[in-house]
């Protein structure tokens, strides 16, 4: 044999033990990466399953948030309501509001009470006694109200206006 032939074969077998060798550890490094690839895609599958929970929870808090500051006004407002009724039971009380009490028909009867004490309320004409009322107050009396009578809508022209304004026609 030739010496050429002898390195060629020892070679060949320094090759085919370093890949036997060397093979296994390939594969633990291929199956290492491929356990690390799996372990990062379970690490982002949780992260994002953790952050749309936590997403929802702070939309729940925030909801809930606003529920409270709610039930605050609301509770506000029911402590104003009462004050008011304690301020008004007050009032009775102490009989400054006993011109409440009275009807129109009733005030020859109460004149000269603690309700009204000089009698004048018996002298003035009916509906006097009261507060004055505003404009607005008097219009939706008589009965002015645009809304309940469905004839004006926002843009204040009547049904009749708008109905002759889409079939093209005018009125004089």
């Amino acid at each position: 044999m030739s010496t050429g032939l002898i390195i060629a074969i020892v070679v060949v077998a320094l090759i085919l033990l370093a890949v036997l060798f060397l093979l296994p550890r390939m594969r633990r490094k291929a199956e290492m990466r491929k356990r690390e690839r799996e372990l990062a895609n379970r690490r982002d599958a949780v992260a994002t399953e953790h952050r749309e929970v936590a997403t929802e929870r702070e939309r729940e808090a925030e909801r809930a948030e606003r529920e409270a500051r709610m039930a605050q006004k609301n509770a506000e407002r029911q402590r104003a309501e009462a004050e008011l009724h304690q301020e008004r039971a007050t009032m009775h009380e102490r009989g400054e509001a006993d011109h409440e009490l009275i009807d129109d028909h009733e005030r020859d009867r109460f004149a000269g009470t603690s309700a009204d004490p000089d009698g004048t309320m018996a002298e003035q004409p009916r509906g006097e006694s009261e507060q004055p009322r505003s404009e607005f107050e008097q219009g939706r009396e008589v009965g002015h109200d645009e809304e309940r009578d469905a004839r004006f809508n926002r843009d204040g022209r009547t049904e009749d206006a708008r109905t002759d304004s889409t079939t093209g026609s005018r009125r004089a």
